[in-house]
């Protein structure tokens, strides 16, 4: 044998050898003697054991009576453990429930005498970490209740009590499940622990008529089974079992239909309910019919809004529990309980399950059962803090070893600190620590190190005082102004608000115009249908009360938009608000994705119009605090719009053709006109849209209601365009003009591409190929955008009479200025050398010129190079578009009217002078009327 060869064969033996090592082999820590007559009562018994164990299993029993006890009743199968390993014991466990006949109640107990000391000594001697401490007592309780779900049902069905039901029926309970709850439902139950359950059945399996039977029949089944865990026998009990959390439980039978329990949760279901819910899981009986029951429930515990308001609930419910079990006051370390005191395992998981209830409706990737795989979670999404995180995890840890010590020692349900020396030395001797003070000072520490970070999570500090600001009331003044608001109906909703006030007022008199700002703020919360949510919101975020007296102080159309959709304000503390602008076809698929998470079609809507809103909103903030110029958030308006219809228009198709047939031959695209198509929109922009298709020779769609082609294609568009328009819960997507397409308003609403390519080589008006120079397809079958753009190419580089060109511009703006009137100042877009009348221009040049560009500046460059323009009169065309833009860019985040800087607030002038790089607003007037003056005499110098 080779020596490489050797090497790997003796590698391979070392790892065997270190897989099968004893239990024994793997002890890595023991407790300190305590009672020594114990100690040597338990040494006596073990004598022929290793070393290690022994040791262990000595100094274990001389610290808990409850342990010595099992060892001497179990001595012959603990000892196993010197050969053996934990997992081979438990797992003979396991298979003792499933297939020992006879009575259960003596099976289960033996079970449960078997785990607890397993269990303890594995702990115990660092041989399982905590969280397989805790799956091996929480599978316990499953495979018991389990087993006798099986034999009860078993029995119930031979007697005809579950009609329809057969004895194939009995292991999933016949449409029974047991639901695990609270630490049971997290695999997290502690060592005497309680197992918390609700017990339902699927109605659905039953007749109508055999409804009362069979709720008769499993209501006895439930009661059967909760005796088989919790009665208490020559040989002890399994665990105590408590239904209480059930739905109205003290009127309610104990086991009771899915159905009921649903109408239950989705009319009166309280927030303590929702985080019960989130460790919830089927674990005996019908699993499926759990799953699915919790999975309809999934709206009632994740709700689809961020929810801060589930933090007051939080803190009211650790209050009451303080105060019901008198846990008030300064922390004292004798006496203190672990779970429900201050710094306690209750604290961390009520932190813990209120971040995931704040925002699991947003993100499924926090929806885990588990505290310290929820506290990963929320790390990796941005909610908490590693540091906070690897804190609590690290107490929630030795706060559960401290909790399971204190149990061991009796079996006794106890979660409290011993109140004497005495019992604090028997403690820390069990928790291998010698000097009882070292020991009670590192409990202390831990315990204000968890209420340090969870009180300034539940109880922020109060507001401060707020100094006198000219033109601002007090908060009690506000208060009694607004009373009447729906933000401010509900007691709750006050409470909040005075809490969260201060601190507004006080960033309101930090603004240029506080009175102004003020008055929109109360526009704001006039638009809001309730207030706890939103106060909730600002209460757990207060960077957000800047945000709002910025868009109060600056955009009066932001802050209205705001007070509709206050839900947005989600997106802004949702992890990524900040994060850098996606590609156009990473929003596409974002999008695409949500809506197909929800079945219906009105539901993926509304889902496209949550989505967009919040998406809109982002651009808006990000260029009302300067994070953007105007021309980023131009393209940014038109990505969000692209992406939308791109994502959109497939749903559209698979909802037409559930009745009508999938699109004949390569279907339809949509070309995207106007400043849609330049890639420029305002945040109001409307979108100028064509729907072109192709039929490909087929005359019929092949539905179930089949459609002549073009009848297809046409409700088709027309049912796009409801998707895109239509007011539903979540408001409309954008509004949509389709009159350039060929032929105007009397043309069908589709083309298809034959008939397009033919109006544009033959029949269409110059203004119509102006329009094409803008055009592009953003949504539809790829190839047939292909060939679309190859139309498009081929048309604008055609021959063209530039005379003619420029005599038809000449009359077209004649036209609109007509149609306009006199342009005030601030009117920009319309006018001689507005807006509206350089992109003319700009689209005239590039069809003499035969350029295919879009966007305006690269269309003048084009003309440059073409030696259409001197470079002078391209600076000056460009200068006055990019300030006329900029301007309308402003007033369109601002208001959906003219601008008018004599009657915005301070905080809107600001915004509007920094886009246009001006100092005052006198010096942006006369920039406005020297650009608009050169600009027109620019087109009127090249088109004659």
């Amino acid at each position: 044998m080779t020596t490489q060869l050797q090497a790997q064969v003796d590698v391979a033996c070392c790892e065997f050898h270190r897989d099968v090592m004893a239990f024994s082999d793997h002890i890595t820590r023991h407790p300190l003697p305590h009672n020594i007559e114990r100690c040597a009562e338990a040494r006596g018994a073990f004598l022929d054991l290793p070393e290690p164990l022994a040791t262990l299993l000595e100094n274990t029993a001389g610290c808990s009576p409850y342990l010595a006890g099992l060892m001497m009743r179990e001595r012959d199968w603990i000892s196993a453990l010197a050969s053996s390993t934990a997992e081979e014991l438990r797992d003979g466990v396991w298979r003792d429930i499933t297939q020992t006949e006879g009575d259960l109640k003596v099976t289960f107990r033996q079970a449960k005498r078997r785990i607890a000391l397993l269990a303890a000594v594995a702990d115990i001697g660092g041989v399982w970490p905590l969280e397989t401490v805790t799956h091996a007592l929480t599978e316990l309780a499953d495979r018991c209740l389990q087993r006798g779900l099986t034999e009860l049902t078993a029995a119930q069905i031979a007697r005809g009590k579950l009609p329809g039901q057969t004895e194939a029926d009995a292991e999933s309970g016949a449409g029974m499940c047991v639901l695990a709850m609270g630490k049971m439902g997290a695999y997290e139950l502690n060592y005497s622990s309680d197992i918390d359950m609700i017990c339902l059945f699927d109605e659905s399996r039953f007749e109508p008529d055999d409804y009362l039977v069979a709720r008769t029949a499993f209501v006895k089944i439930t009661r059967a089974l909760m005796g088989l865990m919790s009665d208490v026998t020559a040989d002890g009990y399994v665990f105590r079992s408590d239904l209480r959390l059930r739905p109205d439980a003290s009127v309610t039978p104990v086991c009771i239909a899915m159905e009921t329990a649903e109408r239950y949760y989705e009319s009166v279901g309280r927030t303590w309910e929702r985080a019960a819910f989130i460790k919830a899981r089927p674990c005996a009986g019908d699993l499926a019919a759990g799953d699915r029951f919790l999975d309809r429930l999934s709206p009632f515990i994740w709700r689809k809004h961020l929810d801060f308001a589930a933090i007051e609930d939080a803190h009211d419910m650790r209050l009451k529990i303080r105060s019901h079990k008198g846990l008030g006051g300064a922390m004292r370390i004798d006496g203190h309980n672990m779970k429900l005191g201050a710094g306690g395992i209750r604290e961390i998981e009520f932190f813990t399950q209120t971040r995931q209830l704040i925002a699991g409706g947003r993100d499924p990737d926090l929806r885990v059962r588990g505290t310290r795989e929820g506290l990963d979670r929320l790390v990796e999404a941005g909610w908490v803090p590693k540091e906070a995180s690897d804190k609590l995890q690290a107490a929630y840890v030795a706060h559960r070893e401290v909790e399971h010590r204190l149990q061991m020692i009796n079996d006794a349900q106890t979660h409290e600190l011993p109140k004497n020396e005495e019992g604090f030395q028997r403690l820390s001797r069990f928790m291998g620590e010698e000097d009882t003070t070292i020991f009670r000072a590192g409990l202390l520490a831990r315990l204000e190190e968890v209420a340090d970070v969870t009180d300034s999570f539940f109880a922020p500090d109060e507001a401060e005082e707020v100094p006198e600001t000219e033109g601002l009331l007090s908060p009690t003044k506000y208060l009694e102004q607004w009373r009447s608001l729906a933000a401010l109906r509900s007691e709750r909703s006050v409470k909040l608000f005075k809490r969260v006030f201060p601190t507004i007022l006080k960033q309101m008199g930090q603004a240029t115009r506080p009175a102004e700002a003020m008055a929109e703020f109360e526009r704001f919360l006039s638009g809001l249908p309730a207030g706890v949510q939103v106060f909730s919101l600002f209460d757990a975020n207060p960077q957000l009360t800047k945000l709002i007296v910025d868009i109060c102080a600056t955009s009066p159309a932001l802050a209205t938009y705001l007070s509709r959709n206050s839900a947005v304000l989600d997106a802004v503390i949702g992890g990524d608000f900040f994060s850098p602008w996606p590609e156009v076809e990473t929003l596409t698929e974002l999008l695409a994705t949500q809506m197909y998470e929800i079945s219906d079609y009105e539901g993926r809507l509304d889902a496209a119009r949550r989505w967009q809103k919040e998406w809109h909103f982002r651009v808006g903030v990000h260029h009302l605090q300067g994070l953007l110029s105007p021309d980023d958030a131009s393209a940014q308006y038109a990505d969000l719009a692209q992406a939308t219809l791109a994502a959109l228009l497939p749903v559209v198709e698979t909802e037409f053709a559930r009745k009508h047939g999938a699109a004949p031959g390569r279907g339809a695209v949509v070309l995207g006109m106007g400043s849609l198509g330049a890639a420029a929109l305002t945040a109001q922009s409307d979108l100028d849209l064509i729907m072109i298709y192709d039929p490909g020779g087929v005359e019929e769609s092949d539905g179930r209601r089949p459609l002549e082609t073009r009848t297809y294609f046409a409700r088709l568009t027309q049912a796009f365009v409801t998707a895109l328009t239509a007011p539903m819960a979540e408001g409309r997507l954008y509004e949509v003009d389709l009159r350039l397409r060929p032929s105007g308003q009397s043309g069908p609403v589709a083309t298809s591409l034959g008939a397009f390519t033919s109006y544009q080589t033959n029949d269409a008006w110059v203004w119509e190929h102006l329009a094409l120079t803008r055009a592009r397809a953003i949504a539809g079958n790829a190839s047939l955008q292909a060939d679309v753009e190859a139309v498009r190419c081929q048309v604008l580089s055609g021959s063209y009479d530039a005379e003619r060109i420029k005599r038809e511009t000449q009359e077209m703006r004649k036209r609109l200025a007509d149609a306009s009137g006199a342009p005030t100042l601030w009117d920009v877009k319309s006018g001689a050398g507005g807006r509206q009348d350089i992109e003319l221009f700009s689209q005239a040049l590039s069809l003499i010129g035969k350029g295919t560009e879009r966007q305006i500046s690269a269309q003048l460059n084009d003309a440059k190079r073409a030696g259409l323009l001197t470079d002078a009169q391209f600076d000056q065309l460009l200068d006055a578009h990019t300030l006329f833009s900029h301007i309308q860019m402003a007033a369109r985040l601002m208001s959906n009217k003219a601008i008018a800087p004599d009657e915005m607030g301070a905080g809107g002038v600001a915004m509007l002078l920094r886009d246009c790089d001006c100092e005052t607003v006198e010096k942006l007037a006369s920039r406005v009327i020297e650009c608009r003056k050169t600009a027109a005499d620019v087109v009127e110098q090249v088109l004659g």
